[in-house]
């Protein structure tokens, strides 16, 4: 059973930069796809940004883009969100997952996730 664990998070001012990492027990296959997602107060689970395990495509929210990179590991087990230029309502706790489908922005189609990590933007 894969299992995630993520990393990374913490407190930044508005315009700062965090990399958050989540680190997988086992290997991901190339079919798979690894997620970020994030859970404000009182909100729901958002897609933030996806990657395609074998291709590498990445796929990002509209609020994220240009500022938010995903990417993979140099090893076969990690995957990486760094986060730039950062607002206070990027506020969320940050949760990875995975999909067997290679990519979805669809929580509902993950089957494994972390236990997320804590993002708090503020001045």
């Amino acid at each position: 059973q894969l299992q995630l664990v993520e990393s990374g998070g913490g407190v930044v001012q508005p315009g700062g930069s965090l990399r958050l990492s989540c680190a997988a027990s086992g290997r991901i296959f190339s079919s798979a796809g690894m997620g970020w997602f994030r859970q404000g107060p009182g909100k729901e689970r958002e897609f933030v940004a996806s990657i395609r395990w074998g291709s590498g495509n990445t796929y990002y929210a509209d609020s994220v883009k240009g500022r938010f990179t995903i990417s993979r590991g140099t090893g076969a087990n990690t995957v990486y969100l760094a986060m730039n230029n950062l607002k206070p309502e990027d506020t969320a706790v940050y949760v990875c997952g995975r999909t067997r489908g290679g990519y979805s922005r669809n929580a509902a189609e993950y089957d494994v996730w972390g236990q997320g990590t804590q993002v708090t933007v503020s001045s």
